[in-house]
């Protein structure tokens, strides 16, 4: 007697699904870029720099449209890539648990997908929003059905032009080597052209004082102390409260608005015109609505507010910017124009810059790479985080300030939050990134293309397989006399 196989039920079941799904699309498409060598070793056509979820999103965009010749390139050890278990510190995830992100427009790849593969239709339901802890988990699981290449503890210390190719000097715990791409995709999310900010007045006081919110921040050693954090942000709510749940002594939360911002702007125009249509807005526009919206700021997330407010020794200073910040007698003195606070640490919860001076791997290519200032900034809208954000082509890639200055920039793609004045925001939050993926994806496959037109024209003249072997019909000329039909 046969055993019969179980059938799959959870995620087996999903992932044979997914399996199906992609053979029916012909995913991944075949394999159509002519290999290429260079001193020796294969050449990538594309070389992704983060495997977080931006990165994960365009290396499956690109395994889609047939470049399987990919590598991603992640310093951050397998499953903590990106931010979501290192320096996001929120319970949740802000994002409604049904958005697609990264999904590539599969059902199966979804978030959704993968949770009532494991937990049931009632358990999400049930689900509020998104564990931070377990988006992490679904990225680790994506990049695994997707089999994408990702190499860990590797990171990209500088990018040289090299012809019409770009040279990659990487190094990991064996050491430092070059590898050659055709090009790169910068998918180094929310600092990837800069660093964490924190005001000059910090300069002024002992690093063992303060850290940013995107360090790694003891926060067990701060049990008992005197703690203050700087901002109003989603960061500045959940820093505040990972360090109230760690039993510091008391948290002040200095604010330099007089109220908190209330509403999310962009939320409330949120569709498929936004993320299709802010790429094709004219300059003024899109100045106009990112200026507007910045100038309105998002608003904390109700959660993490009331996981701040909820403990006694919180307290929210409002209209309190710091105008002075000075060591004294082993502590840090705070002042602002309601009074000086007396604080063991401060942490500062204020976002980051665009500065390539803090990207020493860009340093061959920054002084040619354009920025909006160097365009076009409308006259009476000053924004020195629109100033800063780079001028971006079509498929996110750098242009050059002066024209054949730096030719490699048109195969260097920043992938990251600041190509969010180009783009708009697809290329650094969970809504629209697989739209952004596809765009980018897209847009590589194109530039192949052309490049290798005259392989793939020789390709053309050279392909001789025929679908008519000559015996599928008669030629009325070559029949004999008695067989051919009278026109008469």
């Amino acid at each position: 007697m046969n055993a019969v196989s179980p059938v799959p039920t959870g995620l087996p079941a999903l992932e044979q699904r997914l399996r199906q799904d992609l053979e029916w699309l012909e995913w991944p498409a075949k394999d159509w870029v002519p290999p290429r060598e260079y001193e020796g070793q294969r050449v990538r056509d594309v070389v992704i720099v983060g495997a977080g979820m931006c990165g994960l999103a365009a290396a499956g965009a690109l395994k889609g449209l047939g470049l399987s010749n990919i590598v991603l390139l992640d310093r951050a050890p397998a499953g903590r890539e990106g931010p979501w278990v290192t320096y996001a510190r929120m319970e949740t995830l802000r994002s409604p648990k049904q958005l697609t992100g990264p999904a590539l427009g599969l059902p199966a790849l979804t978030f959704r997908a993968w949770y009532e593969a494991q937990h049931g239709r009632t358990a999400w339901e049930a689900l509020g929003k998104i564990p931070r802890p377990m988006w992490m988990d679904y990225l680790v699981w994506y990049r695994k059905v997707l089999n994408l290449p990702v190499e860990n503890g590797v990171s990209v210390d500088a990018v040289m032009q090299q012809g019409d190719l770009l040279a990659l000097t990487v190094s990991d715990a064996k050491g430092s080597r070059t590898i050659f791409a055709r090009h790169l995709v910068l998918a180094t999310g929310r600092d990837g052209l800069g660093a964490p900010w924190v005001p000059p007045i910090a300069e002024a006081v002992d690093r063992r004082f303060w850290a940013h919110s995107a360090d790694d921040i003891d926060f067990t050693a701060l049990r008992g102390k005197r703690v203050g954090v700087v901002g109003a942000g989603a960061s500045a709510m959940d820093n505040a409260a990972t360090a109230l749940e760690h039993g510091v002594a008391g948290l002040d939360l200095f604010i330099r608005r007089k109220e908190l911002p209330r509403i999310n702007k962009f939320t409330g125009i949120g569709s498929q015109g936004v993320v299709h249509g802010v790429a094709g807005l004219p300059d003024d526009w899109k100045w106009r609505f990112f200026d507007y919206a910045l100038k309105a700021q998002t608003p904390p997330p109700r959660d993490s507010t009331s996981r701040v407010s909820r403990h006694a020794n919180a307290r929210f200073h409002l209209g309190s910017p710091i105008l002075d910040l000075q060591e004294r007698d082993g502590a840090l003195a705070l002042t602002t124009p309601k009074g000086t606070y007396i604080l063991d640490f401060l942490i500062f919860a204020t976002g980051f810059s665009v500065d390539l001076g803090e990207r020493p791997e860009l340093a061959a290519v920054a002084p040619f790479i354009r920025f909006w200032k160097d365009r076009y900034v409308p006259e009476g809208i000053d924004n020195a985080e629109l100033e800063s954000a780079p001028d971006l082509g079509p498929s996110f890639e750098f242009q050059e300030k002066q024209p054949g200055s730096c030719p490699a920039l048109a195969r260097i793609h920043c992938f990251n939050y600041p190509a969010m004045l180009s783009h708009g925001k697809l290329s650094g939050d969970i809504p629209a990134v697989s739209a952004g993926a596809d765009r980018l994806g897209r847009g590589i496959a194109r530039a192949l293309f052309v490049a290798d037109r005259e392989a793939h024209y020789r390709s053309l003249v050279a392909y001789d397989t025929p679908e008519l072997l000559g015996d599928e019909w008669t030629d009325a000329d070559a029949m004999p006399a008695d067989l051919t039909v009278s026109t008469s």
